[in-house]
């Protein structure tokens, strides 16, 4: 038997892994897929699996939060569909990493590593990861400027020219304060990892903000809040449940 936790916050994703784990893994019982930060830690401080695929961008915040705030020994897997971090997380320790869209012989191969790590008895040491990532939160270089294309014209917006990003279907627009628009071949997550957080908030699924962007705000129900960006958006930008209290205090920065 082996016990299966999934952290992952987009259900489709979630259930597909869980199929192809239990095709390749058969005795693999999934104990539970959870799909936030504070989710997991609830789980883990009450339970243990023997391995655990997380997800690295989380609704509520990156995955290597949880692992601060509980002490855990178990092997992980991370998955991500962005391979900076992907990179990353492998070089920080982990079993190994798994990009999405994950393919079977991917994750066949992250499980044999799994399966000789676990027969050697090499302990899994998380800590180390955590060393790791925070030495290389004292060096971060972000996104200078964005390439898009109109028609058969290409330009590159500098960062400070960007309002901000929304998302909306399988496309990503860039908003320049003049009320332009532009695709870029990011996703919002991606984008998260690409810009300054001093000067830009990912306030829900749909939207990161920059500071110069919000015009007014006003409090909304269930302590959130909306904003009135600049330029005007068709799309409401409220602040999730989850992101308001990070968003109050990067406010008050």
């Amino acid at each position: 038997m082996l016990n299966v936790l999934i952290i992952e916050d987009e259900p489709p994703a979630a259930r597909r892994l869980g199929r192809m784990l239990q095709s390749l893994e058969p005795q693999a019982q999934i104990m539970e897929i959870l799909d936030s930060v504070s989710a997991a830690v609830r789980w883990l401080e009450l339970n243990e699996a023997d391995l655990i695929f997380a997800d690295i961008h989380l609704a509520d915040g990156n995955s290597f939060s949880i692992f601060e705030q509980v002490v855990v020994k178990t092997p992980i897997i991370f998955t991500t569909a962005y391979d900076q971090y992907a990179i990353r997380a492998f070089k920080l320790n982990s079993v190994d990493y798994l990009l999405k869209p994950i393919e079977k012989e991917d994750l066949g191969n992250a499980l044999e590593k799994f399966r000789e790590s676990r027969q050697a008895k090499v302990p899994f040491d998380v800590q180390s990861v955590l060393s790791a990532l925070e030495e290389q939160k004292t060096r971060p270089t972000y996104q200078k400027r964005f390439m898009v294309t109109s028609g058969d014209k290409i330009k590159s917006i500098p960062v400070e020219d960007v309002a901000y990003f929304f998302g909306q279907q399988k496309y990503v627009f860039l908003i320049t304060p003049d009320g332009r628009q532009h695709i870029v071949d990011y996703t919002l997550t991606q984008l998260e990892d690409l810009l300054d957080p001093e000067q830009f908030f990912r306030i829900n699924r749909q939207f990161i903000i920059a500071y110069p962007a919000i015009k007014n705000m006003f409090s909304y129900s269930k302590s959130r809040v909306r904003i009135e960006l600049d330029p005007v958006s068709d799309m409401e930008a409220i602040v999730s449940i989850e992101k308001a209290p990070r968003f109050k205090e990067w406010l008050n920065r």
